[in-house]
C-alpha cells in the first residue's frame, strides 16, 4: 500500500523513483476532463488512430486508450504545460522538462492490465531519462486496476523485455524481474498525481469491477537537457508550450538480463540482437 513520508519530494523522488503529489487537481477539473475525453472517445478524432468498437466485448476495443492529444486538442496541450506540473516535476527533476507526450486511459469495467514495463524504453531519452505524470480521474484501487510500481527500480538499466500474457495485459511485453522484487499498489483519490521515473518498472492488473472506470490522463516528459527523443514523441515542447529541436534517438544496442551472482540476482547487459535471437530460440 501507499505509504506517506517525511522524505521531500525530491529526496523521496531520487530515492525511490517515484513521488506521489495528492490532490493536486481538483474534483471539478476531473469531471471537466472525464466529461471532455468522454465526448471525445465516441468519434474518432484528426491523429486519433485508435477505432473506437462499441460493439465488441473487449473493454479495449470499446475504450481504447487515446495518444498524443495534445497535437489537436487544445484542453490536451494545455493541461500538459501546466504550471503545476512543471513546478513539481522541476523540484522533482532540478530542471523543466519537455513536454512529449499525452495519454487517457479509460480502463472500463473488465479491461485487462499492462504489463511491467519501463516507460523510457520507448522514449529513449538522451541524456536523462523521461518522467511520467499520472493523473487519476477516477479513485483508483485494486479492484479496478490502479498502478502497480517496483520502488528503487529507477536506478536500473533498460531490462531485455518477452512477451506477456495477453489474458492479462493488452500491451504484448513486459520486463522479468527477481521474486523478491514485489509490485506495490498505489492507491489514488482522484485529482492525485503520481510521478515516476522513466526507468521505474511499474504497470498494472485488469480491472475486476463490474461498473467501475479508472481514468487516468498522463504527461511523458523528458529531462530538460536531453537532446534525443524516438521519433514517434516529436514534436517536443517547452513547457511554456514552444517548440524544441530534437534529434531522432536510435533504438537501444544493449538491454539487461538478470544473472546469478554468488546468490544475488544482478543485471547484465547483453546486445539486443543477441537476446532477440535467444528470444527466438534461434
Amino acid at each position: 500500500m501507499t505509504t506517506i513520508t517525511e522524505l521531500s519530494p525530491a529526496k523521496e523522488f531520487a530515492e525511490s523513483g517515484v513521488y506521489l503529489a495528492p490532490a493536486m487537481f481538483s474534483p471539478e477539473e476531473c469531471d471537466y476532463f472525464i466529461e471532455h475525453y468522454m465526448e471525445l472517445r465516441k468519434e474518432e478524432r484528426p491523429g486519433d488512430f485508435a477505432g473506437v468498437d462499441s460493439t465488441s466485448d473487449d473493454p479495449w476495443k470499446r475504450y481504447p486508450r487515446m495518444i498524443h492529444m495534445h497535437r489537436w486538442d487544445d484542453v490536451s496541450m494545455k493541461w500538459g504545460t501546466d504550471p503545476r506540473l512543471d513546478a513539481m516535476m522541476t523540484e522533482l527533476m532540478g530542471e523543466s522538462p519537455i513536454f512529449v507526450q499525452t495519454m487517457l486511459y479509460f480502463k472500463a469495467a473488465g479491461a485487462r492490465g499492462q504489463a511491467l514495463h519501463q516507460d523510457n524504453f520507448y522514449l529513449r531519452a538522451k541524456p536523462g531519462t523521461c518522467i511520467a505524470a499520472w493523473l487519476a480521474l477516477d479513485d483508483c484501487d485494486v479492484e479496478n486496476g490502479c498502478l502497480q510500481v517496483i520502488r528503487g527500480t529507477q536506478e536500473l538499466p533498460m531490462l531485455c523485455t518477452v512477451k506477456a500474457d495477453i489474458k492479462q495485459s493488452f500491451s504484448d511485453i513486459t520486463v522479468v524481474l527477481p521474486e523478491e522484487m514485489k509490485s506495490e499498489p498505489v492507491i489514488m483519490k482522484r485529482g492525485d498525481v503520481l510521478f515516476f521515473n522513466g526507468s521505474v518498472v511499474h504497470g498494472s492488473f485488469p480491472n475486476t469491477t463490474k461498473d467501475r472506470f479508472r481514468r487516468s490522463l498522463i504527461g511523458h516528459y523528458i529531462s530538460g537537457s536531453s537532446k534525443q527523443v524516438g521519433l514517434f514523441y516529436h514534436p517536443a515542447y517547452r513547457m511554456d508550450g514552444t517548440l524544441i529541436d530534437l534529434e531522432d534517438a536510435p533504438s537501444a544496442s544493449k538491454c539487461g538480463t538478470w544473472v546469478d551472482l554468488d546468490g544475488t540476482p544482478v543485471v547484465e547487459l547483453i546486445d539486443t540482437a543477441e537476446h532477440d535471437k535467444i528470444a527466438r530460440h534461434e
